[in-house]
């Protein structure tokens, strides 16, 4: 088992029931605005040391950003999808949104509560393979994996390059760091605590999920091994000030 815990956040589709009638989006439509493939890429619940994820639908609550980035389309309770389409068939109530906020409170609080045997924690997403409308690269082709770190205010920069020689070495595709991601909101809040990194995966058809989720946990697997050398293990992480700009929407 892996010293490490992984947060999967968009890889659900449910919306509460109490809202159901309210959403526009039918299944399909709530898939394609959260990370397709990442349920399965990212199932190793039993073999990392702590696991969270999340059954709500991206479109309807995002995990990955701040709970008071309201009243915007791609915000913590969103209007939109990244395609652009309406969420709601009419606005949210206070009530609404709060009783969704409670929710958000509760994952984050999951997250915070990582420690023991923990040498990491990893935010794991996918991303389509070129920028949707609504995020920082419309229309751009993307890598094979993007690496966020907040410019180094949540894991170290040897950290997270290790990570990436590790990647490479199962993953063919280019592989960058903070680029077009640099980390959401999940990195940026719990990165101060405890070294963190967020992963996009491209989705692509080929290979298929089981082989990105052994190359998934070959990479993790290989780092966990660099991380406990005693050299390594005896870095004291610590987060420097953290940009302004969050991530967008993939």
């Amino acid at each position: 088992m892996l010293p490490l815990a992984l947060s999967v956040p968009h890889a659900g589709w449910l919306v509460p029931r109490w809202l159901r009638d309210r959403c526009l989006l039918d299944r399909e439509q709530l898939l394609a605005d959260g990370d397709v493939g990442s349920r399965e890429i990212y199932a190793l619940r039993d073999r990392v040391a702590r696991f969270v994820t999340t059954p709500i639908a991206r479109a309807v609550l995002d995990m990955n950003r701040a709970p008071d980035d309201i009243g915007r389309p791609d915000g913590v309770v969103k209007t939109t999808t990244c395609w652009n389409e309406p969420v709601w068939r009419q606005p949210l109530t206070d009530l609404q949104v709060a009783r969704l906020l409670r929710l958000h409170a509760d994952y984050h609080r999951r997250l915070a509560a990582f420690r023991g045997h923990v040498l990491a924690a990893v935010d794991c997403h996918t991303m389509s393979d070129t920028g949707p409308p609504i995020g920082p690269d419309p229309g751009v082709r993307r890598p094979a994996v993007c690496l966020g770190h907040v410019g180094g205010a949540s894991c170290a920069r040897d950290q997270v390059e290790r990570l990436r020689d590790c990647f490479a070495a199962y993953i063919d595709g280019e592989i960058t760091i903070d680029e077009p991601f640099a980390g959401g909101f999940i990195t940026r809040r719990h990165g101060a605590r405890m070294p963190w990194v967020q992963i996009e995966l491209s989705r692509t058809t080929d290979p298929g999920y089981p082989e990105q989720r052994e190359a998934v946990f070959a990479a993790l697997r290989d780092w966990c091994g660099w991380l406990q050398r005693p050299g390594v293990a005896r870095q004291l992480h610590s987060a420097g000030s953290q940009p302004s700009k969050e991530d967008v929407s993939r």
